[in-house]
């Protein structure tokens, strides 16, 4: 059923490219989150890659963000918010709907999840905002 809703959604163009557009002083500190985040997966040898995607999501909906991916590498997904957020979830689709398995990380306004696709192509991931309230959040990523 979840794959029939990203399906939808996807159709619907309802999906964000990554972008630098002028942020507001929260999209700024939830950028600050995500890297924090992020540079974790650095020490072990992840590089950043350019480009972010920063908006506001409200309580209990999601934003899907396109991104396009090689077989063979590994990433990871980095997701920080702001408050009044309190939970964010991180979950990643591939070109047709389907949910990919991932390695996740949560801890309150920060979230992440790691895989490695097994074919290269366009995917899906989702930015929830599982608990809490209208929050600005930001999306970066991070490949090897």
């Amino acid at each position: 059923m979840r794959a029939l809703i990203v399906a939808i959604l996807i159709l619907a163009a309802g999906v964000f490219r990554l972008s630098a557009a002028n942020e507001t002083d929260q999209e700024v500190e939830a950028r600050k989150a995500a890297l924090d985040l992020a540079g974790a997966f650095s020490n072990d040898g992840f590089k950043m890659r350019d480009g972010h995607w920063c908006g506001t999501i409200k309580s209990h909906d999601h934003a899907l963000i396109a991104v396009n991916l090689y077989a063979g590498n590994q990433y990871w997904f980095s997701v920080g918010a702001t408050a009044p957020a309190k939970k964010l979830a991180v979950d990643v689709y591939d070109e047709n709907g389907k949910q990919v398995a991932t390695e996740s990380y949560t801890s309150g306004e920060k979230a992440a999840a790691g895989f490695s696709p097994t074919n290269s192509g366009q995917y899906y991931v989702m930015v929830a905002l599982a608990e809490g309230e209208a929050s600005s959040v930001c999306f970066v990523y991070s490949y090897k």
